[in-house]
């Protein structure tokens, strides 16, 4: 593996950050996974606008959008992988043992790796814990990424490939690393960013390529919907057969089928939609 970081490219025994990297000791960067296909990056710009947006959400500097583009083309062309997930991290860097940052900088790191293609479903649970949605991070993509992973060990301990939150309200919120739809009567819905999910990129395309509506659900949702289905960058459209134990024969219905087609020919037309 060759990974970008701090405006070069290294081989991973020499790319080492700062053991005092404030996106180590404090949680304090940002990221974006993207889906590299062929050695080609998928909906980047998009990827980069929110990488913006969530650096300023920490107090960030603006990331150089330039700079992250060449960082993605030189570790695809030095990791050409058919199907990869293109990791861009960017971190408050070098900074003291507190909160407060240091005056060294951001740290930038690209890096790609081989993974493989999601099934086309899966069953999800859903978890005790809540996200808040007036929490000062809340639609912010960042490294803290400690929540995620107690909720989907728990998600894997039961069986499941993802977990689902409902927020303090009491509304359906998001998974640990997903936006969640579900289908009533015929027509999709997904729960709005006021309810505090991450605003992904294949959750919006998902709403501008088929009209679904951004609406405030409550968590029992799951428990009625006629089907649900997971949107991510590596996801694409993932239909759910199970929720809990709740299962939904026939995973994907006929409207998570349909969205799963328009979401792969539409993909297929534009790779930066």
């Amino acid at each position: 593996m060759r990974i970008w970081l701090d405006g070069e490219l290294r081989d991973a025994e020499s790319a080492r950050v700062s053991a005092l990297d404030h996106g180590l000791t404090v949680g304090d960067g940002v990221f974006e996974t993207v889906k590299a296909v062929d050695g080609t990056p998928f909906a980047l710009t998009r990827h980069l606008d929110r990488l913006t947006r969530s650096a300023r959400g920490l107090g960030l500097p603006d990331p150089d959008h330039d700079e992250v583009r060449r960082a993605c083309t030189a570790v695809l062309a030095a990791d050409p992988v058919p199907f990869g997930r293109l990791r861009i991290t960017y971190t408050g860097g070098h900074g003291p043992l507190g909160v407060g940052r240091g005056e060294h900088g951001p740290t930038l790191m690209v890096a790609v790796g081989e993974t493989a293609r999601r099934p086309d479903s899966t069953a999800v649970i859903t978890v005790p814990w809540t996200r808040n949605e007036r929490g000062a991070l809340a639609g912010v993509k960042t490294t803290s990424y400690a929540e995620n992973i107690v909720a989907l060990a728990r998600a894997h301990q039961n069986g499941a490939s993802e977990a689902l939150f409902g927020n303090t309200v009491g509304q359906l919120c998001e998974g640990t690393g997903s936006n969640v739809f579900v289908v009533l009567d015929g027509e999709v819905h997904t729960p709005p960013v006021t309810s505090g999910c991450l605003p992904g990129v294949t959750r919006a395309l998902v709403i501008e390529w088929t009209g679904a509506k951004e609406t405030d659900l409550p968590l029992d949702v799951l428990r009625r919907a006629d089907e649900v289905f997971l949107t991510s960058t590596l996801r694409d459209v993932q239909a759910v057969r199970q929720v809990d134990d709740r299962e939904l024969p026939g995973a994907p219905g006929p409207v998570t089928a349909g969205v799963m087609r328009t979401f792969d020919e539409r993909s297929g037309q534009d790779l930066d939609p």
